[in-house]
């Protein structure tokens, strides 16, 4: 499958963009903790030349996106487009599909029984924005060091903390990390944190319209309930 991404992002012009996303972190001449890309995808175009990771893509994401970090990873090194990129880790990747095949299975409907949304993939959801907190910061990713010094997890970026889509601020930065490797606790070098925005939306669902026409149906009896969307 990592052929199938390199060959995919070459046709689409990922790759390029890729390339020109890395120029911006190598001038810059900083290092960081964290290095994100994000990558437009189109499902479909994918599906077409290789169809386990058209599935992959719209139905495990999270592993999908390693493969195309591994595949990131290498050019960055092959091409040595980022000169104080160290280790696969600090790569992130965001996976934005384009759009999802137009099937009931992909939309995100609050309002229709049963909620069997368990598995982390893609839905649509529609609704009416009814408010909006304050744009705040959030922990993209975060530097750990082993505070044992003999340990060589206290030194380099072998400990790397990253964002996971659903995950909470404390699964990325926390003070009770140990090291894998000797089990010591690991601090966090606050001058790599990386910062991004965040915004908390409240929608409901778009069927309330119905009810503010006057729209009256068979049900007795109607509940409608707005539900949370964080903005990253």
């Amino acid at each position: 499958m990592r052929e199938v991404v390199l060959v995919y992002l070459d046709r689409s012009g990922g790759l390029q963009k890729f390339v020109h996303d890395c120029k911006k972190y190598n001038d810059s001449k900083q290092s960081y903790a964290v290095y994100r890309f994000i990558i437009s995808i189109n499902p479909s175009d994918v599906a077409e030349l290789d169809a386990t990771l058209g599935n992959y893509i719209l139905h495990n994401p999270l592993q999908a996106a390693q493969i195309f970090q591994s595949v990131c990873f290498v050019a960055i090194k092959t091409l040595s487009l980022i000169e104080q990129l160290q280790t696969e880790a600090q790569i992130s990747i965001l996976l934005k599909p384009t759009h999802l095949p137009p099937f009931p299975s992909y939309v995100l409907s609050l309002s229709a029984y049963p909620f069997n949304y368990t598995s982390q993939r893609f839905y649509m959801s529609d609704g009416i924005v009814i408010a909006m907190g304050t744009v705040t910061k959030y922990t993209q990713g975060a530097r750990f060091l082993c505070t044992e010094e003999t340990c060589p997890f206290s030194e380099g970026f072998r400990c790397i903390r990253v964002h996971c889509p659903g995950a909470t601020e404390s699964a990325t930065v926390r003070t009770d990390f140990v090291c894998s490797l000797c089990s010591s606790p690991l601090q966090e070098d606050m001058k790599f944190r990386v910062l991004g925005d965040k915004q908390i939306v409240e929608m409901i669902d778009a069927k309330i319209l119905n009810a503010l026409k006057g729209y009256s149906s068979d049900k007795s009896h109607v509940r409608i309930q707005a539900f949370t969307v964080f903005l990253r």
